[in-house]
């Protein structure tokens, strides 16, 4: 059956559809933290459908919640009033920390970037957008056009001006040998050099923890320090929660958060966990920002009914549970067991992250040179195991990301790890 559906697969979908493993998988169901595939094999979920069911699968409060809204009306669009959907942006304005916050909701990440880098260039009457080294925020024609990740640009052509500021790789490029102190010190003086050699750009877009690029993320601080330069120019900051947002990250319930000092960035964006697996995405802005336009606009799709009643029960069960603290907690225990693990694996260069948020960066060891087969024997290692995790990076995919539901308990961490050593020992 699977191998009947790779050949439909490969016969009308596009080459560029990347799919893992060399025989790849269809996974047709799944229950809290397992999925099954349609060979019957169960498997412990530590990718979430790139960190997509945030929760559970299966959940549920949020299974019901979506049955009952398809029992009444499944989508209206925006031209209508839409209960669910006031509901949902009254309490993501309210976590948000951003004052007098609107909320524009979209069907993915790519879209809600897209969305955002639209209201900055427009308020701000500049076509220039700073981004960081080695990130990622989409697919689509201009969040490809700021991308500064190699693997997922397919091409140079973009509606903007892009210009690349070093910061978001704390252990790799010309800063790697210094402190913390001295890192945020000489990136700031990167973009001091680099905005006396421009117009003012629209904003600043950045991941807090850069999730494609491997989970990599500069020292605490940096973002305040860099929107202290940026103010001075009335320069927007736009952070990328995509990935961070929502509790994953343990310590904080958006990766703003760690460089906080300043306050709330004047847009941030949202998607994937929030919907537990629907398609949701969104905008948050200033009300001074996300009214600036001044032509008519919609989303057909963005905030649909269906979409968002699966939002509302998700957010509730989240902060009812207290997942971030989950996983602060377990995260914290898996990290460290993963580092212990590691420490005997001359292939691992650098296991880092933070909560249910984290990285295995792999090179040949010896050297700093990724070594993107060692992912990929490992990544097949762990399925066999009975393990799935993702990888990545900014270094030709040589980091294995590790990112399960937040609900993840002690017992499955410790078992999830416990499959992921030996994968990793698979190397020596």
């Amino acid at each position: 059956m699977t191998d009947d559906l790779l050949g439909r697969h490969r016969s009308v979908l596009p080459d560029w559809l990347a799919l893992y493993y060399e025989e790849p998988i269809e996974i047709t169901h799944g229950e809290g933290r397992h999925v099954w595939d349609s060979d019957g094999n169960r498997y412990l979920d530590f990718f979430g459908g790139i960190l997509t069911t945030m929760t559970a699968h299966a959940l549920p409060e949020v299974t019901k919640a979506v049955a009952d809204q398809a029992g009444r009306i499944v989508h209206s669009s925006t031209l209508y009033l839409n209960r669910p959907m006031v509901e949902l942006a009254e309490r993501i304005a309210q976590l948000s920390g951003i004052p007098d916050a609107r909320v524009f909701f979209t069907t993915s990440g790519t879209e809600a970037n897209d969305a955002a880098l639209l209201l900055a260039t427009t308020y701000r009457r500049s076509n220039t957008v700073l981004a960081m080294r080695n990130s990622y925020h989409g697919r689509s024609f201009s969040a490809v056009g700021i991308t500064g990740n190699r693997g997922w640009s397919p091409t140079s052509m973009s509606p903007l001006q892009t210009l690349y500021v070093h910061g978001g790789v704390r252990g790799r490029g010309p800063f790697a040998a210094l402190d913390d102190y001295d890192f945020v010190a000489a990136c700031v003086d990167d973009l001091k050099d680099l905005l006396g050699h421009t117009r003012p750009p629209a904003a600043l877009i950045a991941e807090p923890i850069q999730g494609v690029g491997g989970f990599t993320s500069p020292p605490d601080g940096l973002y305040a320090a860099f929107r202290e330069v940026l103010d001075q120019h009335g320069i927007l900051w736009i952070s990328d929660e995509v990935q961070t947002g929502w509790g994953r990250t343990g310590e904080h319930f958006w990766g703003w958060q760690a460089h906080g000092r300043s306050g709330p960035p004047d847009m941030l964006t949202f998607a994937k966990g929030i919907g537990n697996g629907m398609s949701i995405g969104g905008v948050v802005a200033r009300a001074e920002i996300m009214n600036c336009l001044d032509a008519n606009s919609i989303s057909t799709f963005g905030g649909t009914q269906i979409t968002m009643a699966a939002g509302l029960a998700n957010l509730t069960y989240h902060l009812e549970h207290d997942l971030q603290g989950n996983a602060r907690r377990v995260g914290g225990m898996l990290i460290e067991r993963l580092r212990a693990a590691a420490a005997h694996v001359p292939a691992v260069r650098e296991v880092r992250g933070r909560g249910l948020m984290i990285g295995i960066e792999l090179t040949r060891p010896g050297t700093d040179e990724a070594d993107p087969q060692a992912a990929s024997a490992v990544l097949e290692a762990a399925r066999a195991g009975g393990l799935l995790i993702g990888k990545g990076g900014g270094h030709d995919t040589s980091c294995l990301r590790v990112a399960p539901p937040l609900s993840l308990n002690v017992a499955e961490a410790e078992e999830g790890a416990a499959i992921l050593e030996e994968a990793l020992r698979s190397l020596l």
